[in-house]
């Protein structure tokens, strides 16, 4: 791997690279946070999928667009003398040494539990009004419904056992259930909600990530529908020509081809 000094010497060259694309290309100098704000969502997302996928190269690739993204910010930052990539590095080191006693102080802890605790109990301390403060609104539903119950838990605010969890999902699959015989839609909805949202925290009692484990399901899927479909195309037929018992006998041959690999 790279010395530390080559370390520093590429993250200098992107630096400089940025300065000269700014004050240069028409694009580079034409953009503002606001309007690099989609796309700097988009590149996580892109990031995120080569994670999933383990592919450290696409991982490598995707990192680097982030980081570019990053130094862009800094970059408009120091434009309008309100900060520059220096006090945004500052900034997190100054967090991180403060967040963890353990390492920089005299503060002992037993397990990542604890660690977890203190951070949200700092968190509060320096001006923090809610331990849900830390939540952005604009998280999807499932990934914001993990980081409230991550949130609460660490300042102690938890079930005890999984078992526990267990049985309140099972008490929201019977009062969902009660709604659906009741047909009550708006009733319905909450309900479903109330399942998902004790779905999330059983999955955190079990080192389950849910969004993780969604997409997964969504790829692992998504390859089994494109095998179907590849297969009638070579029987001549569309999906809508296929029965169902037809369609199941290559969605099993999918499943099967799969665990071959």
């Amino acid at each position: 791997m790279n010395s530390r000094a080559d370390q520093l010497k590429a993250f200098d060259r992107l630096l400089t690279i940025m300065d000269e694309l700014r004050a240069q290309c028409p694009w580079d100098k034409k953009q503002t946070m606001k309007t690099l704000r989609h796309l700097t969502i988009e590149e996580t997302y892109e990031l995120g999928d080569a994670i999933l996928d383990n592919d450290l190269n696409e991982v490598k690739k995707e990192l680097g667009d982030v980081l570019l993204h990053i130094v862009f910010y800094a970059k408009i930052g120091s434009e309008t003398n309100n900060f520059d990539i220096a006090d945004v590095a500052n900034e997190i080191c100054d967090k991180l040494i403060n967040r963890h006693p353990h390492i920089y102080g005299d503060v002992q802890v037993e397990n990542e539990q604890d660690v977890q605790r203190n951070w949200e109990n700092i968190k509060l301390k320096e001006g923090k009004k809610s331990v849900l403060e830390g939540v952005p609104n604009s998280l999807p539903a499932l990934v914001k419904a993990n980081r409230i119950q991550e949130k609460v838990a660490g300042v102690g605010f938890d079930w005890e056992k999984p078992e526990q969890v267990f049985e309140k999902l099972q008490e929201e699959l019977a009062e969902f259930q009660e709604e659906i015989r009741m047909n009550n839609q708006q009733k319905m909805e909450e309900e479903f909600g109330d399942v998902l949202f004790s779905m999330v925290n059983y999955a955190r009692f079990l080192n389950i990530n849910p969004e993780n484990s969604l997409e997964l399901t969504n790829k692992k899927f998504i390859g089994r529908f494109q095998f179907l479909e590849r297969r009638a195309k070579e029987l001549g037929k569309t999906l809508k020509e296929m029965t169902l018992a037809e369609m199941d006998v290559y969605w099993e041959e999918a499943k099967n081809r799969a665990k071959a690999e």
